[in-house]
């Protein structure tokens, strides 16, 4: 499996402090702000929103914290945020994707270029990495909601286009713009998914031994330490071994 999904079993195993937890809450609640400012305030009715307060929900925010930031959208009390991506090389010349939402253009690439050069890593321009990657809808269940052939069956006929199946569980692929609808008919079938999200998911992979795995991982870190930086995606690939180590 390619890196981004490999990136949130590193982050589970390093365990989460409380001050990461918070951050992740505060740029959560951004995503509600801006989708419920952009759409209609009732997730039912606005598929980005439905989809931000679900992944909100099983990084388990709780309610009140989501109520709050949709109210923030509709009271017009939200600040306005431009949504921007970087692309650039990390160590090794590995493809780093990072998205951000910022009141502050400026302040934001300057941070984003600093925390590159500081850490092995260079901003390219703009489709520098991202030819490397697709934009792919991604829903993940625990392996106890069925075997392999049943998440598959069941896949088919929500419409999505692949699935992953290990021990860890099951990574359903589809369409960037089916995601909506297919994450809810997997929902019929195979009930409340572990996440939904629009991922890039990459088509060539980096190697990485340990030690271009932990030069990275200080790249992803100080870019996600930032509070305009919303996900930071990578193309590494790291063999069972290199990453028990980490």
């Amino acid at each position: 499996m390619a890196g981004h999904s490999k990136w949130a079993n590193i982050q589970h195993r390093k365990g989460r402090q409380d001050a990461v937890r918070a951050k992740l809450f505060s740029k959560l609640s951004k995503e509600i702000t801006v989708a419920a400012k952009m759409g209609d305030p009732d997730p039912e009715k606005n598929p980005r929103l439905r989809l931000a307060v679900k992944e909100a929900k099983s990084n388990s925010v709780p309610k009140d914290v989501i109520d709050r930031a949709i109210k923030k959208a509709i009271g017009g009390d939200a600040e306005n945020y431009d949504e921007i991506r970087y692309e650039g090389y990390g160590p090794n010349g590995v493809a780093v994707i990072v998205e951000a939402m910022t009141d502050n253009r400026n302040r934001t690439a300057s941070t984003v270029r600093s925390t590159f050069t500081k850490n092995g890593g260079n901003l390219g321009e703009t489709g520098s990495v991202a030819f490397m990657f697709e934009r792919k809808g991604e829903v993940t269940y625990p392996a106890s909601v069925g075997d392999a052939d049943d998440v598959m069956m069941a896949a088919i006929e929500a419409g999505a286009e692949d699935v992953e199946s290990s021990e860890d569980g099951h990574v359903i692929w589809c369409a960037d713009t089916d995601l909506n609808e297919v994450s809810s008919a997997l929902e019929t079938a195979l009930g409340e998914s572990e996440s939904t999200k629009l991922v890039w998911r990459p088509t060539t992979t980096t190697e990485l031994d340990l030690d271009g795995m932990q030069t990275l991982m200080k790249l992803v870190e100080a870019l996600e330490d930032d509070d305009d930086v919303q996900r930071v995606t990578t193309n590494f690939e790291a063999s069972d071994e290199v990453m028990a180590q980490l």
